[in-house]
């Protein structure tokens, strides 16, 4: 997903980097930090946010509600990416010095985003699930 999003943003002349704008919004809110400090928790918050969203995907799966295939993959990704659209949005809203940015350009990669990380995590899902390591966490 952000190698997607960093593709999106070579490919618009635009920063679209959930990890980058996270730290940047960090850095605003906390000027104390320096930048390294700020983008390193940037990238904290961005991959505990996909663990989050990968540990309800596993749950599904795990349950047998939801099979980790490409059809399901693409309905959470969806599902994923216009949740992620509600609170960037929100987050944007509320924070009291939001960057500059083609917002509607930001919000619109984040869906496909989404997307592409959800079919790669049930990839993953059921690579890890040939080798039992899917089955054995509860």
């Amino acid at each position: 997903m952000t190698l997607f999003s960093y593709l999106v943003s070579q490919a618009d002349g635009e920063n679209f980097s959930e990890p980058e704008r996270l730290g940047q919004l960090a850095g605003r809110l906390v000027p104390k930090l320096d930048k390294q400090q700020s983008q390193a928790l940037g990238w904290l918050g961005h991959y505990g946010v996909g663990l989050l969203f990968e540990l309800v995907y596993a749950e599904l799966w795990r349950s047998g509600k939801f099979k980790p295939d490409l059809k399901t993959n693409l309905w959470l990704g969806g599902l994923s990416g216009l949740l992620a659209v509600a609170v960037w949005k929100t987050t944007f809203k509320m924070h009291p010095l939001p960057p500059a940015l083609s917002f509607n350009k930001y919000y619109l990669q984040l869906v496909p985003a989404h997307l592409v990380f959800a079919v790669f995590a049930g990839i993953g899902y059921q690579i890890l699930k040939k080798t039992n390591y899917a089955t054995d966490y509860q």
